[in-house]
């Protein structure tokens, strides 16, 4: 099963991509980020996420996809600008009928670690364990998504071998 875990952002969008034959056999294919220029007007960088995710999805063709659920707590501005692009993100992949998981941050730390209040660095140590990574992937935006993709990974119900 190919999985792929999305961190939304306006931004910065970050992808990670595992081919997960099994719980115990997981590969990591590719992490990396999707940019829109801070400059472009908001409906621009829209169009722009949900041309670049499509391509990618068509190219890479994953069966499952993990796309963080967004929790903010201060600057309401920059929390509706990224609920706009995740809601892109979401329609992209719902409109090609792929399962869609959508963890919170606590319940993705609490699947990786054990701990929902685990920090980013006690997540990222988890990833480069269990994905046998030389490195912390970078940048924490793909770091992100790989770690959601992670999370699907350990808890898609068609995932059990």
């Amino acid at each position: 099963m190919r999985i792929l875990g999305i961190d939304p952002g306006l931004a910065t969008i970050g992808l990670g991509l595992l081919n997960a034959p099994s719980r115990s056999n997981l590969h990591v294919v590719e992490w990396l980020t999707i940019t829109t220029p801070a400059g472009m007007p908001l409906p621009d960088r829209l169009c722009e996420i949900r041309t670049d995710l499509s391509a990618y999805l068509d190219d890479q063709k994953p069966e499952l996809v993990v796309i963080e659920r967004l929790f903010f707590a201060t600057n309401e501005r920059t929390a509706i600008d990224v609920a706009q692009a995740r809601g892109i993100i979401v329609q992209t992949v719902a409109e090609r009928g792929l399962p869609i998981i959508e963890p919170t941050p606590l319940q993705m730390k609490q699947g990786i670690t054990g701990d929902g209040s685990a920090d980013k660095s006690q997540v990222q140590t988890m990833l480069v364990t269990e994905l046998k990574l030389p490195s912390v992937p970078r940048p924490d935006d793909a770091a992100d998504a790989l770690a959601l993709a992670f999370y699907g990974a350990l808890v898609y119900p068609n995932n059990t071998k």
